[in-house]
């Protein structure tokens, strides 16, 4: 391997690292830190990262590589990492166990990371996502389709809890501290009826499933205990709410999706998030043609809307665009990981 190429796959893990101390995982952006340090010394870290390199930013191959030891730990295959890969895991502990892993079964990480690409489903989003989504419905039935969908998890966002605000108080997915500021107006809408959940995915995961769920467990940064908490809670209503998830890219989806004819009295809402920064520009121009074209076919009756919470900065912007119309709103701005959630209706 060039020394250039090493250099980048060092550049790769020290980004990765800063990300997860910005969104406060201790645990990964030390180790992390330490990985790219390795891979400059030639070391374990460098052999299991070697085949990613020229691999774009995007792949997030250093998370890959994380997550696949983290698998390895949830089946309890990584006895030595079992306590560090924890709340409250230290990376200067975790470290020696870490390259040990990575020296004695550095193939079976790098194979697993090679094969699956990350995929979070983030449930803190919905708090975001949630009052944006109440809003557009306004009372009418919705029909959800979600483009980069994981496993469909953020379809479900209505059979969740949001503070003591709005949600079922029975949900295991409880959504606590989430607004800075201003109060979603979540009072004035009692209840919402969701007639359709739809997604697609390029890798879709089915929750329900055992396999399914350890694939989104792993990636989800073992030291944050909120977060876990919300994914297994948030696989638990999975397992009782149907959502379907097709294997697609969003560009074939959504054109097939929005050539059917806008269902009357309902509000068809497509929305993301924190996904166009995967995807080309050809695919977006696809994706804004698909919408405009079935924009202009909206009506009163039958309303569209577009819903994107998407990077910004140090955050994320909530913006919606609604048709008739084609009418554009910043609704709010959130964390990557949804929170805080700063709503400006």
């Amino acid at each position: 391997m060039t020394a250039g190429a090493r250099a980048e796959i060092a550049a790769h893990a020290r980004l990765q690292s800063e990300g997860c101390a910005m969104l406060g995982s201790a645990l990964y952006a030390g180790l992390l830190d330490r990985v790219a340090a390795d891979v400059e010394a030639g070391g374990p870290c460098l052999d299991v990262l070697s085949p990613f390199a020229g691999w774009a930013f995007g792949s997030a191959y250093a998370l890959r590589m994380m997550g696949a030891v983290n698998r390895l730990v949830l089946t309890g295959s990584a006895p030595s990492l079992e306590p560090h890969f924890a709340p409250g895991g230290d990376a200067a502990a975790a470290w020696e166990p870490f390259l040990s892993l990575l020296a004695d079964r550095g193939d079976e990480v790098q194979a697993v990371a090679v094969e699956r690409g990350v995929q979070t489903n983030e449930v803190g989003r919905c708090a975001a996502l949630a009052p944006a989504l109440l809003w557009l419905a306004d009372g009418r039935p919705l029909r959800l389709l979600e483009i980069g969908a994981s496993a469909g998890l953020n379809l479900r966002w209505d059979r969740y809890r949001y503070e003591s605000l709005w949600g079922d108080p029975a949900s295991p997915v409880r959504l606590v501290d989430r607004y800075d500021g201003e109060v979603p107006p979540f009072a004035a809408r009692s209840s919402v009826e969701v007639v359709e959940r739809r997604g697609c995915d390029r890798s879709p995961v089915d929750a329900a499933t055992g396999d399914g769920a350890l694939t989104l467990l792993s990636y989800v940064w073992p030291d944050q205990e909120e977060r876990v908490a919300l994914l297994r809670g948030a696989i638990e209503v999975a397992r009782e709410v149907p959502a379907r998830v097709d294997e697609a890219g969003a560009g074939d989806w959504l054109e097939d999706a929005l050539a059917e004819p806008l269902p009357g009295d309902t509000v068809t809402v497509v929305f993301h998030s924190i996904f166009w920064q995967y995807v080309a520009e050809e695919e977006r121009s696809r994706i804004r043609a698909a919408l405009a074209g079935a924009g202009e076919r909206a009506s009163d009756g039958a309303r569209l809307a577009w819903l994107r919470m998407e990077a910004d900065g140090a955050d994320a912007r909530l913006d919606v665009t609604t048709w008739p119309g084609g009418d554009e709103r910043l609704v709010g701005r959130a964390g990557y990981h949804g929170r805080p959630v700063r709503w400006l209706g």
